[in-house]
Parts: structure tokens; C-alpha cells; sequence
């Protein structure tokens, strides 16, 4: 038998209290994380619950210069006026700008008026699934896996029915514009994508008076969705993500790349399915075989770039597929 003095006794009794005590804080969510300064180990607040927080700007340098959690993300009353720079920006995208005061106007007496998921903090857990359209998916088997996730954002028309083993049936949210609007459920928040004045007032128009049925091309008069639950994404978030995330490249980002930044600030943890080629380098959909891969708009190849170097930074994973 091995007699320890009593001052290595009580320093073994501590080492194991305080592993006990970071064991206990990291299967509760790691709420608080522990660091060693020259003071010894200081906790500090996690900014969510989860294992590991997208929010989390002090792991890399490079997601920091590019993060903002200030921007606006979704239109309401409060933050409608828009700034010179993003004004002259956003109707430079537009062929015949109509009045946007007047149109904020109208919208905000028929949709709800109020700000969206600031509910933020270290209590808070969100996991999220941004589904895209690539064929990948087909054969993947991830519907189970997608739709375990707390929000299941959507894009453009990609169905779930008759592709449930793959894509998922859960549907939170979908991200559209008038070209690629569908018929939603009541448990589905629309989010209207408007890269033109003309996209809010089709929004309008296809709750009320149902007279607009033509843009570029034409575009249902109608929608099936709960008013409730609209939401627009905000023009001056169009603007960072091309700013900030495209750099630039292309004249405005695709809708993927919009949805995918827009999870990065409503969620906490974020998981992408669907986006790139087939393994067979093929870009098409996997409800038809309609290409989509487009660069001269969007700059998709920097873009690509982009959400492969979010991986690299542990700020998203990506399930690629099996076809």
C-alpha cells in the first residue's frame, strides 16, 4: 500500500473534481467553454448550445472578416429604408424599378410586421438542413437524416413528394422568387427572394388581386401559402452576401448561395444536402435533368469555393451524395 502525502493527496482530488466538473459542462451542450489564459483556466459563454456554434467568429479569422451578425436578413417596418449604396445597387439589377416606399407600404399591411429569429444566446440550439436540388441526392437515403433537423429550408421548386427517402417530407421553410414559386403548406414559411421591386409587388398581387401574371416570364397569379408565415429577405442582405461572401463575382449571388449564408444567421448548426455535381461531374436536378449549374450570373465557381472553404472552417458540413 502506497501512502501519498496529504498536499499530492489533495491535488489529485482537485485535478479529478475539475475533470469531473468540464466533463459535466461539456454533455450539457458545452454552454460554457473553459481556455488557460496566464490566470488559469476562465470560462467564457458559448454563443448557442450546440457542440460547436456557427455564430462563433473567435475560431477563424477568415469567417470573422466575412460574418456580419448585425446585417438586416428579412424586411420589416423598423429597418425598411434602404441606404443609397444598396438602393442604387439593388435597381441596377431591375429593368424597370417601380416605387418601393409605396410597395413597403402595402406589404406590411398584409403580412406580418415584426423581427425574426432574435431569439440568438447560449441556450439555444438550432440545427438546420439546407436542401438543395442537385441529383446527388437520388439514392442518398438522407430523408431521415434531413428531416431530424429543426428547420428544413428548401429552395426554388424542388418537391419532397415521391422523393421522401431521399429529400426528406419536412419542409420549415423555402426560399423562392416569382419564377420559381410552388404551392406551400400551412407548417411552411414562403421567403420571398426579391431581386426586383416587381417581385414584391407579384407577392402582393398574388394574395390580393392576383393581376400580376408576367415578369421576364410568366409566373402563376396565385400562391398557396400561409400569409402569416411570408417573410422577405432583405435587400441589404443581397447586397453583404454579394459583397462579403461572393465578392463580387458574377452580378448577383444564386439563390442556393443566398439560402445557404441566410441558415449561417438563423441557425446554429448548419448541414447542406443537395449542392454540386453528381459523382459523375453531371449538374442536374433530381427531379429532372434540367442543368443547373450557371456561372456567368452568379459566379458559381467562386461561390462552390466559398461554401467548400465553410467546410474547411467547421462552419457547415456537407453530405454530398451517392449518385
Amino acid at each position: 500500500m502506497v501512502v501519498l502525502p496529504l498536499r499530492h493527496h489533495c491535488y489529485i482530488t482537485a485535478l479529478l473534481s475539475s475533470t469531473t466538473l468540464l466533463l459535466l459542462l461539456y454533455f450539457q451542450n458545452s454552454v460554457l467553454v473553459f481556455t488557460y489564459g496566464s490566470y488559469g483556466f476562465v470560462s467564457e459563454r458559448s454563443p448557442c448550445a450546440c457542440h460547436t456554434c456557427v455564430a462563433d467568429r473567435g475560431n477563424s479569422n477568415w469567417f470573422s472578416e466575412r460574418y456580419d451578425p448585425n446585417v438586416p436578413l428579412l424586411l420589416n417596418s423598423t429597418n425598411s429604408v434602404l441606404n443609397a449604396n444598396v438602393s442604387r445597387w439593388w435597381n441596377e439589377l431591375q429593368s424597370d424599378a417601380g416605387n418601393y416606399a409605396e410597395v413597403v407600404d402595402q406589404v406590411f399591411s398584409l403580412f406580418p410586421d415584426k423581427e425574426h429569429y432574435s431569439d440568438t444566446g447560449s441556450d439555444r440550439c438550432r440545427t438546420c438542413a439546407v436542401v438543395g436540388n442537385s441529383g446527388n441526392l437520388l439514392g442518398s437515403n438522407y430523408g431521415p437524416l434531413i428531416d431530424f433537423h429543426d428547420f428544413v429550408i428548401r429552395i426554388n421548386k424542388g418537391p419532397s413528394k415521391g422523393y421522401e427517402k431521399d429529400v426528406g417530407s419536412k419542409t420549415t421553410h423555402r426560399i423562392v422568387y416569382p419564377e420559381s414559386a410552388i404551392d406551400l403548406d400551412n407548417s411552411t414559411h414562403l421567403v420571398l427572394l426579391p431581386f426586383k421591386i416587381l417581385d414584391i409587388q407579384w407577392l402582393i398581387s398574388a394574395f390580393t388581386t392576383k393581376n400580376i401574371t408576367q415578369t421576364y416570364v410568366q409566373v402563376p397569379s396565385t400562391i398557396k401559402a400561409d400569409k402569416d408565415k411570408v417573410m422577405i429577405l432583405h435587400p441589404e442582405f443581397i447586397r453583404y452576401v454579394y459583397d462579403n461572401w461572393a465578392e463580387r463575382h458574377g452580378r448577383y449571388p444564386s439563390t442556393g448561395f443566398l439560402t445557404l449564408i441566410f441558415a449561417l444567421h438563423i441557425c446554429d448548426e448548419v448541414n447542406v444536402f443537395g449542392f454540386g455535381a453528381t459523382s459523375g461531374g453531371k449538374w442536374h436536378h433530381y427531379f429532372d435533368k434540367t442543368l443547373s449549374y450557371e456561372n456567368s450570373v452568379h459566379g458559381g465557381t467562386f461561390e462552390n469555393e466559398t461554401i467548400h472553404r465553410l467546410l474547411q472552417e467547421n462552419k457547415i458540413l456537407i453530405h454530398k451524395g451517392w449518385t
